[in-house]
């Protein structure tokens, strides 16, 4: 099933038994921390488990890729990148786990500032199911094979431009633009 169907399933089913919590109640707030808490420890505990997974297989096989340039950046070009499956595992857990830290900073300012309460049960489930399915976990917990969208560099989700442009801006994994970057001087990692 698509992550993003059971994503908006689970959210939507979320709110609505968060709606019907009584918060003004403070030991249900109080309950509330408490699982927004554990649920985000769990997950940070699953990618550190990710990562001690990677560390101990140790897989040094070669990947080269082609990062296109930074939409951002006009004056930025296609930089070929050459690393290991394990480095990229360990970047693509790190960049994961920076991921975690922004959510919880927003949920801070929702909770503490904002005085949002039900998105602390939202997040305390939708947090752990998004890391349960993420490509790494998929690899490294799952077992499952790294092939398809599962290959290394994974392909990123087509934002909303590339929908209607057709453009891709995702790392090329053909050779035909492995060697022109490598024609070109691209920086290797």
């Amino acid at each position: 099933m698509n992550p993003a169907i059971t994503n908006l399933a689970v959210s939507l089913g979320a709110m609505q038994i968060a709606r019907r919590l009584p918060t003004d109640d403070p030991k249900v707030v109080f309950y509330l921390r408490c699982m927004y808490v554990a649920g985000q420890a769990l997950s940070f505990a699953i990618y550190y488990f990710i990562t001690m997974k990677i560390r101990s297989k140790n897989d040094l096989t070669v990947v080269k890729y082609v990062q296109p340039k930074s939409p951002m950046n006009p004056d930025s070009k296609d930089e070929l990148v050459t690393t290991t499956v394990r480095d990229y595992d360990l970047a693509e857990t790190g960049k994961a786990m920076k991921g975690l830290f922004t959510g919880v900073a927003f949920m801070l300012f929702l909770h503490l500032y904002m005085g949002y309460i039900p998105p602390l049960f939202v997040q305390s489930i939708t947090t752990v199911k998004g890391v349960l399915e993420s490509n790494e976990a998929k690899l490294h917990i799952w077992g499952k094979p790294a092939e398809g969208p599962l290959a290394r560099p994974f392909k990123a989700a087509p934002g909303l431009m590339e929908q209607f442009t057709g453009a891709a801006s995702g790392p090329q994994t053909d050779q035909a633009s492995i060697r022109a970057a490598e024609k070109a001087g691209g920086k290797t990692d």
